[in-house]
């Protein structure tokens, strides 16, 4: 799962970067490539944040287990005691129940949909910093190699070993970014409503 979302956030990065300056006359384009996938697996702080979002993952998915195992269980109590009832109206106690089980339900799906939220927006926290680093990485190594032009290697049909720069990307991504926060993005200031004269 993580492996898919950095690996996409790091594709959309090396097709977005910029050529070099246009020349007179059109000249031919020099190309190097960038195994998008293996930097988003063997990077140091991709590694660390992927294990780390695992961790996150498996810990929301046992509380959800946690939430759900006692409202399936009322949930099957409810329903036998409605059917007990052959479509006569429930009495006020079993009235009780059902709302404080809807009540309960209700809850649960609040916490879990913000743990989800919490999850997605450490995710995306994740891949800015990633990003925001390797841009300048990858303009780097293209001025480096003379290239105008880098690509994902996973989205060319074949390239020669010459114009892989994977190596020179990963060795400078895992100097000038050895971790990341793990945490959610951070919350922007709400903006001040104008007041009123």
């Amino acid at each position: 799962m993580t492996k898919l979302f950095f690996g996409a956030a790091l594709a959309a990065l090396a097709i977005g970067l910029p050529a070099a300056a246009p020349a007179q006359r059109l000249s031919p384009a020099v190309v190097a490539v960038v195994d998008v996938a293996r930097v988003s697996t063997e990077c140091t702080a991709c590694r660390a944040a992927a294990q780390q979002l695992q961790t996150q993952v498996q810990q929301l998915q046992q509380r959800a287990q946690q939430l759900r195992q006692p409202l399936q269980t009322e949930g099957q109590s409810l329903e036998t005691a409605l059917r007990a009832l052959n479509g006569k109206q429930p009495d006020a106690a079993l009235q009780q129940r059902i709302t404080a089980f809807q009540t309960k339900e209700n809850t649960a799906n609040q916490e879990l949909a913000q743990a989800q939220q919490r999850l997605q927006s450490t995710q995306a926290n994740v891949n800015r910093q990633i990003g925001e680093r390797l841009r300048p990485i990858l303009n780097t190594v293209l001025q480096q190699r003379g290239a105008t032009v880098i690509l994902d290697k996973g989205g060319t049909l074949a390239a020669a070993a010459n114009v892989d720069v994977t190596n020179d990307v990963l060795a400078q991504l895992n100097q000038q970014l050895p971790s990341v926060s793990v945490t959610p993005l951070p919350q922007q200031p709400a903006q001040q409503q104008p007041t009123g004269r």
